[in-house]
């Protein structure tokens, strides 16, 4: 795989999507910066891929994290051309008690944490002229879901977020890109007890996701028979939606942390 950017940095690097894409890119050439609060992990991942990739733990919940963690990856790999910020968190929220500090927790990481991301690198993209920001949002993004209303949620702010965005640094030689990947084989969605559909390996998922920043798609809904899916299901009347989801959303087995990927 071709990449047209030199140095990429990785949130939520240490697992899951986020490391086979530090792996891909690395293997084209790249030199990764991989940012996840899981130090142990980032490490032996930064030996995996040898020496043009540098573990930098940090938690994008803290801004003065994320701007070090940029600021030591510049120093020793060079300028940052290209932040994927992946890292998320997601969970089922129970019926009751009602807690607000779940939905509450899944919205800072997600969303605030995708906005820590791009705002540490995108003053020196705009001093540079040049640049890509990429956030990883879900196709879970484009309609509610029971039970997991919170990561659902904070998928679409970050999607809608993401499109102001693009707009706003049009003409800046700053791009924007939205993934909104499917069902993605992980260590979290491993544990799902329910029928995936058109479920996809890791390495398959990223390869599309890199592929799309290569092209700087603006949005990329994939795979494609899911988004199908998703736009009929936008348009199925709200009264037949509403009552196939309350059925699904009441099975015990449900888990709703197949729409998740990891923030270690």
């Amino acid at each position: 795989m071709s990449f047209p950017y030199r140095v990429v940095a990785v949130t939520g690097a240490s697992s899951g999507l986020g490391a086979e894409m530090a792996r891909q890119l690395a293997g084209a050439g790249c030199k990764v910066a991989l940012m996840a609060r899981s130090t142990d992990k980032l490490a032996a991942l930064a030996t995996e891929l040898g020496p043009n990739a540098l573990a930098l733990p940090c938690d994008v919940d803290d801004f003065a994290q994320v701007r070090a963690a940029v600021a030591r990856a510049e120093s020793e790999l060079g300028p940052v051309e290209c932040m994927i910020a992946n890292a998320g968190i997601g969970q089922k929220l129970a019926p009751g008690p009602w807690d607000p500090a779940v939905p509450e927790q899944i919205l800072r990481t997600n969303v605030q944490g995708m906005v820590h991301a791009l705002y540490a690198v995108l003053p020196g993209m705009q001093a540079r002229g040049r640049g890509h920001l990429v956030g990883v949002s879900s196709m879970a993004s484009y309609q509610g879901l029971p039970l997991d209303g919170g990561y659902a949620a904070s998928k679409a702010a970050q999607r809608v977020f993401l499109e102001g965005l693009r707009v706003q640094l049009r003409g800046t030689g700053i791009a924007v890109t939205c993934l909104c990947p499917g069902f993605v084989r992980t260590p979290m969605t491993d544990k799902n007890d329910f029928d995936m559909p058109f479920l996809l390996e890791a390495d398959a998922a990223a390869r599309r996701m890199l592929h799309a920043i290569a092209r700087k798609r603006r949005v990329f809904n994939f795979p494609r028979r899911l988004a199908a899916l998703v736009w009929l299901g936008q348009r199925t009347p709200r009264w037949l939606f509403d009552a196939v989801l309350a059925r699904m959303g009441n099975r015990p087995t449900r888990r709703t942390q197949a729409y998740s990927h990891p923030r270690p």
